[in-house]
């Protein structure tokens, strides 16, 4: 099986901090790949590297066999990758179909702005296949009935889901979850588990997630990369990183700000 993603000889810097030192990674396509380590690891900032939103020093990141490493983000989302973050990031005061609705916008050709100024029956009928899409999307993610309601209304798991199903929107391959479970209860984390199970099998997607909740990521992750000072120090299967010994002892140190 080929890879959808990867990650050669990453390398970040923020001045003199050396965040992300050679790191590589390979991600099947289809599969849920967790990474995971201790606050300060350097997680978010590989997100971040893949995602576009900072440039690395050194290293490549290919994604469907085409390099990505210095694409600006919207050009890395147009490609097919869509992320979520860590502090979700939805537009409360708009309604939960809306904001759905603006992540297929996030598809559009900037071309048909035009289109819209002057009232062309093309945007029109662009703008109903979306209100239609979105409605079906809030049916698959399980938020139909919440599709009238404020985004800053709903309880916080749902909104989670929300800013997941939004990211679904933009048509993403590969979905990047920066601490989906953050914030929830354990119900809420079940619920998240066969949530995310659910829409990579529904939609086709390779989820690439980042958390700190072992149980999330031992009870979802095919793979999970260990990431420690900015290195990686271990990979493989749920049972195999459990026992690693290298884990057990970055888990075990002292706790570092991310």
């Amino acid at each position: 099986m080929g890879n959808i993603l990867k990650v050669e000889n990453l390398t970040v810097r923020f001045h003199a901090l050396k965040a992300v030192s050679g790191f590589g990674m390979e991600v099947e396509p289809g599969t849920i790949r967790g990474i995971i380590g201790p606050n300060g690891a350097g997680k978010t900032t590989v997100f971040n590297a893949i995602s576009g939103f900072v440039k690395p020093v050194a290293g490549t990141i290919s994604f469907l066999q085409k390099e990505v490493t210095r694409l600006e983000p919207h050009k890395i989302t147009s490609l097919g990758i869509a992320r979520t973050f860590q502090n979700i990031k939805l537009f409360g005061d708009l309604s939960v179909l809306e904001n759905v609705m603006i992540g297929f916008h996030l598809r559009f050709n900037p071309f048909l702005f035009w289109q819209a100024v002057l009232h062309f029956p093309g945007y029109r009928n662009r703008e109903k296949d979306i209100y239609n899409n979105a409605f079906a999307l809030l049916e698959k993610t399980g938020l139909l009935r919440l599709s009238n309601e404020k985004a800053l209304s709903l309880p916080y798991g749902l909104q989670r889901r929300l800013e997941i199903a939004r990211a679904i929107a933009t048509h993403p391959k590969l979905l990047l979850l920066d601490e989906p479970a953050a914030g929830m209860n354990p119900s809420e984390k079940d619920e998240l588990m066969e949530f995310i199970k659910n829409i990579r099998d529904e939609f086709g997607l390779t989820v690439l997630l980042i958390e700190h909740d072992m149980h999330v990521v031992m009870g979802i992750c095919d793979k999970i990369t260990v990431l420690d000072y900015g290195e990686r120090i271990a990979e493989g299967c749920p049972e195999d990183i459990r026992s690693n010994p290298m884990v057990i002892e970055a888990y075990l140190g002292e706790t570092r700000n991310d």
